[in-house]
């Protein structure tokens, strides 16, 4: 289970770190894919800023799971898991699909938070 724990969480902490790159270099693309599609507004900097956000989470996340161990991590990713629980809420509220919304950001809530209950089993 410790090996399944660990990378687990890896798994989870790299892919936030793309998301995170991805809305940093391509934010209209990302924005799309995350459910909400980003106008010729002056949006751009909301959708860097959850670039940097995300980024962070995945450097975070490496940083306590490599340093720290898996407590740590496991305290971690129950705290992140409110992110995707926000986005769910997120797209709902601004104009996306329930399918987005329940499709990708609630699981993705449900998974952290196994990674979350693995890690505090380790």
């Amino acid at each position: 289970m410790t090996v399944t724990a660990y990378f687990l969480a890896a798994v989870l902490d790299l892919f936030v770190l793309f998301i995170g790159a991805r809305f940093l270099l391509q934010p209209r693309a990302a924005a799309a894919g995350y459910g909400v599609p980003a106008t010729r507004g002056g949006e751009v900097a909301y959708l860097t800023v959850k670039g940097l956000r995300d980024g962070t989470f995945g450097i975070m996340g490496l940083a306590l799971l490599i340093f720290a161990g898996a407590r740590a991590e496991a305290w971690f990713m129950l705290s992140v898991a409110l992110a995707p629980l926000g986005d769910t809420l997120i797209v709902l509220r601004h104009g996306g699909t329930k399918a987005g919304a329940f499709g990708i950001h609630f699981p993705t809530a449900v998974i952290v938070l196994i990674s979350a209950g693995l890690l505090f089993a380790v």
